[in-house]
């Protein structure tokens, strides 16, 4: 099966501000890719010409960066220009995903449950975001992830100085309703009719905060996998986390994340269409506890990479 696949180049590394992250994620997929068997070649797409990956003429490649130029449709773009199959979701998907505005707009539409948002700027009357939304609430930056730009705001003094963070990495700013409850998440791989959920995953940070020196770096937070939650909300969550992942036309791979509140109700927070593969990740957690080794994931992944647009029949004659 390995020897299928042909030449591959694990793209890595990058240059958002995940690129760290990226870097760990990367020399995994690596090293799991050619300890199957599988002719794999690492990529920094923030230090190498991209010339010379158009040079290079590689099979498929495995996307393993995160945030930026990365994860928000601009790589996959240039894929499909080259005509490199490659992993995860397409150009649109991924761009609507890494936006986390319109990702609350496309699953408003669908019916799925988010928390209420409002969108910052500059000139935007805070004191009525308060009002409408009420406090705590969440500040983000919404083409960022590993919680950079996020602060908790509990009292409405706080607001402005959170906007100006969140605003140092984005033009517009994310206000979220603040959930608080369990924080769970959900691996997808897949496609369409055939996307699947692995089990799901419950996140306990210290204090509750799951921010990037837990999420990467400190050994302080639990996962409980699979989380201990009643069959029947099991199973909701993981219906959910599908619905989620193909209303925005994802494939491949993905993870939804979400809270569940005091009442037992799951609000969905973001989807990750690129999500990390290091020692601390999520997705490699919920496939070992289907059964699945990080190795049989990575080519999984891997022999689902595709060219996602397809060039019209007459195409070649021109």
């Amino acid at each position: 099966m390995s020897m299928q696949f042909g030449r591959v180049v694990v793209l890595y590394g990058g240059r958002s501000a995940e690129r760290e992250v990226s870097l760990m994620s990367g020399q995994g997929v690596y090293e799991a890719l050619r300890g199957a068997g599988v002719d794999a070649h690492l990529f920094d797409t923030g230090t190498q010409p991209l010339t010379e990956l158009i040079q290079a003429k590689f099979d498929r490649a495995f996307i393993a960066l995160h945030g930026r130029y990365g994860e928000d449709g601009t790589v996959q773009g240039l894929l499909e220009l080259i005509r490199l199959p490659y992993t995860g979701s397409g150009a649109m998907a991924s761009g609507l995903a890494m936006d986390k505005i319109m990702t609350k707009k496309v699953w408003q539409q669908y019916g799925l449950p988010t928390p209420g948002y409002a969108v910052l700027t500059e000139d935007t009357d805070l004191d009525a975001v308060v009002e409408a939304l009420g406090l705590p609430l969440i500040i983000k930056p919404p083409h960022e992830g590993s919680t950079l730009g996020v602060t908790k705001v509990e009292q409405g003094a706080q607001l402005r100085e959170a906007y100006r963070l969140a605003a140092r990495y984005d033009e517009f700013v994310l206000a979220e309703k603040f959930i608080a409850g369990r924080e769970l998440t959900v691996p997808v791989l897949g496609k369409g009719k055939t996307a699947r959920a692995l089990p799901v995953i419950e996140i306990v940070a210290p204090q509750g905060n799951y921010d990037y020196e837990h999420k990467y770096v400190s050994n302080d937070t639990q996962y409980i996998c699979p989380a201990s939650l009643a069959p029947e909300l099991t199973a909701q969550i993981m219906d959910l986390a599908v619905r989620s992942y193909t209303s925005l036309g994802c494939e491949g791979w993905g993870r939804a994340d979400f809270m569940l509140d005091a009442q037992g109700r799951p609000w969905l927070l973001e989807m990750n269409t690129s999500p990390g593969m290091t020692s601390h990740s999520l997705v490699p957690m919920g496939a070992k506890a289907a059964g699945m080794s990080y190795a049989e994931l990575c080519l999984a992944i891997l022999e689902s990479a595709s060219c996602k647009v397809q060039p019209p029949p007459d195409s070649a004659a021109k």
